[in-house]
């Protein structure tokens, strides 16, 4: 367990950039272990779609049992995206916190949206007390655990670099190892965001819109790079396509796409 604290905040701490991709099940995590991959995270929508839910209506207890899957899959160190955690005051930030350490999970991620669609963004000081509550909570743990603070302005219709910058700051002050705002247009934002502060940035790739390198978000100044739900997306997508063609058509030619049955079943030996 130490080993994977250590190796997680290694991975921050050393040069250059990494990709974490995001494996919503067992299978999934160990493909991606497999495929040599430093390190996981969760996604919350992955997690939803695959029991059958709309995001953020797994229960407390389904996101705890899901992220301690995937924390036992593989010997990797895990992030979970824990959405805003389990309730909207300081408390819940710090108690998520400690729940996340406690099923071995090497970090975890909170966001500051209410999950309200009328009033999708916590207040700037609700928002900023949430992170110190967790922030707390992660210094009174017995091992390391890199504590993600998440600005969902981009998200949410509110496009404004300067505020999303002005929270993932204070967000930094209230003692956040990592700083995230999903949803950056382009290179120049993230630029901007990654000069802005002096902890390390995360940036998802895999969303509508732009997508750039490894290279290029490593040269913009991004430490860490998760796929989000895509990869989910990607695999319910090619399901949804070929149970189009069997209703519609009557056919199975998704069937020359599919993964043969001992490649796949390879990556689950050993």
């Amino acid at each position: 367990m130490d080993d994977k604290h250590t190796l997680f905040r290694k991975l921050h701490d050393d040069p250059g950039a990494f990709i974490i991709p995001n494996p919503w099940d067992i299978g999934t995590a160990r493909i991606l272990a497999a495929m040599g991959f430093p390190a996981l995270a969760t996604t919350s929508a992955g997690m939803a779609f695959s029991l059958g839910l709309p995001e953020g209506f797994a229960s407390r207890e389904h996101t705890l049992a899901h992220c301690r899957s995937i924390v036992d899959a593989t010997p990797l160190p895990v992030s979970a995206d824990l959405e805003k955690g389990f309730g909207n005051d300081p408390e819940s930030a710090a108690e998520t916190v400690v729940a996340a350490a406690g099923i071995g999970l090497a970090g975890c991620s909170l966001e500051d949206h209410t999950g309200d669609q009328a009033q999708p963004i916590f207040d700037f000081g609700l928002a900023v007390e949430r992170i110190e509550a967790a922030a707390q909570a992660r210094r009174s743990l017995p091992h390391d655990f890199i504590l993600t603070a998440r600005c969902e302005n981009f998200l949410w219709g509110r496009a404004d670099l300067d505020d999303t910058i002005r929270r993932l700051q204070a967000f930094e002050r209230a003692g956040a190892d990592v700083l995230y705002a999903p949803g950056l247009p382009d290179l120049d934002s993230i630029r901007t965001v990654c000069e802005a502060v002096t902890k390390p940035v995360n940036v998802v790739m895999g969303m509508s819109g732009a997508t750039f390198s490894l290279a290029e978000l490593a040269g913009a100044g991004a430490k860490r790079i998760s796929v989000g739900s895509a990869l989910a997306r990607l695999a319910f997508g090619a399901v949804v396509g070929a149970a189009r063609e069997m209703r519609s058509q009557g056919t199975f030619r998704f069937s020359e796409k599919a993964m043969g049955f001992a490649e796949l079943e390879g990556f689950f030996r050993n």
